[in-house]
């Protein structure tokens, strides 16, 4: 999978969250300062390129539709951040979060008894 820019990021929530949409559809999910509408429909098409995203024609227009699910691009990015950040280590990545009060006392035990229902 290849990475993404931060704005094919934001436009894969988009369409994750329609599951399918036109760019002008897309548009006017943007918040703050929308681009051009050449540029959004530029992206779409670099997502199209990448196989993030696929598309139904209609005539001259097209409607496009996730082709990577929401999941299986959280694995992709969380794995990558976890080998980037914090040397492959998910103790090491919780730890940083409970440091930085990202993550409270009752969060980890919920964590702890997912982990343990799994065994």
């Amino acid at each position: 999978m290849q990475k993404l820019t931060n704005k094919e990021e934001e436009v894969m929530i988009i369409l994750w969250r329609l599951e399918k949409a036109f760019v002008k559809e897309i548009m006017t999910q943007i918040e703050g300062p929308k681009p051009h509408y050449n540029t959004l429909s530029t992206m779409v098409r670099n997502l199209v390129e990448k196989k993030y995203v696929g598309y139904e024609a209609f005539g001259k227009t097209h409607r496009y539709y996730p082709l990577v699910s929401l999941e299986a691009y959280r694995k992709q990015f969380v794995n990558s951040k976890l080998a980037e950040y914090f040397d492959n280590s998910y103790k090491s990545m919780v730890s940083f979060f409970a440091k930085e009060d990202k993550i409270s006392v009752e969060e980890l035990k919920e964590i702890i008894a997912l982990i343990e229902k799994k065994n």
